[in-house]
């Protein structure tokens, strides 16, 4: 549970309970019920945006390149400002260097597995990925389960954080309408937690992780980000969290039951998916 959501439970005027048992009850520094959170700079919402685009077009580049980008915007910003913010966005540009992902220390780390394996069917392999998604009022993270074999988007979710408590719900979501062989993240600390992955080896499912730094090792989710960014994220302007997820559950219905993909012989990913044809109403995305 968030700071904030533990907040919420907590009611100043009640007469059974003190302000300080109510938040010993919920582990809460009693300070921190004082605590106002310091707005985000306007500025580093920009900044952050800005970078998101270029990465979106131009994954390889890393921090000296995105500054040198920035700068040729118009932007006064050095390397340290463009690191700390690639790194709150999660980003990192797909060459090969040290220490480029945000594993846990104590988190086990396991092999990609999917090295010259051919998919040939649904539910042979599902990949799970996290995106930086702008808002007009700040930003958002979006984790979405994807089939590889036919592109299919089981679940999603929005947040704004990136804990792991929303990559958990949306794996569970997903599972309730099947079960793959391999499951493929990368080696952030969300996918390797051990409530992520103990929920799948309870289920049986072979782990795969992608090599440090190898964004192409999970080539499928990738593309559907410029999919999502570009055909709808960039195109919307969406403003709040709420207002996101209405338009983004539009799109991911339209992604799987309505869009043709040529890579898939113009077929939707759900007719390849479920092999039923496209249906009525869409299974399950409208969160």
């Amino acid at each position: 549970m968030s700071l904030e959501e533990k907040r919420g439970f907590i009611e100043p005027e009640n007469e059974q309970l003190s302000l300080r048992w109510q938040c010993e009850i919920l582990g809460l520094p009693r300070a921190s019920w004082y605590y106002s959170p310091v707005p985000i700079d306007k500025w580093e919402i920009h900044l952050m945006h800005l970078i998101d685009e270029q990465f979106t077009l131009m994954p390889y580049y890393g921090v000296p390149r995105m500054t040198a980008h920035l700068k040729r915007q118009g932007e006064a910003v050095g390397e340290k400002r463009v690191r700390r913010l690639m790194r709150q966005m999660g980003l990192y540009a797909i060459y090969p260097k040290p220490k480029t992902s945000r594993s846990h220390p104590e988190h086990k780390i396991f092999p990609y597995l999917l090295r010259e394996v051919e998919v040939t069917r649904p539910n042979q392999v599902w990949a799970a990925d996290i995106t930086y998604i702008r808002l007009q009022r700040g930003f958002a993270y979006l984790v979405a389960i994807m089939d590889w074999f036919s592109r299919y988007v089981l679940a999603w979710r929005l947040s704004n954080t990136l804990e792991t408590v929303s990559c958990l719900e949306c794996l569970e979501e997903a599972l309730r309408y099947g079960r793959p062989d391999i499951f493929n993240t990368d080696q952030g600390s969300q996918f390797t937690s051990l409530d992520f992955t103990g929920l799948l080896l309870e289920r049986d499912i072979d782990i795969s992780m992608d090599g440090r730094g190898r964004v192409f090792d999970n080539i499928f989710v990738e593309r559907l980000w410029r999919s999502v960014k570009y055909e709808n994220v960039y195109i919307k302007g969406y403003q709040l969290i709420p207002e996101a997820t209405t338009g983004l559950g539009e799109y991911f219905r339209l992604y799987n039951t309505i869009r043709l993909h040529e890579s898939l012989n113009y077929q939707t990913p759900w007719e390849v998916y479920s092999g039923l044809g496209q249906p009525e109403i869409a299974p399950h995305l409208l969160n």
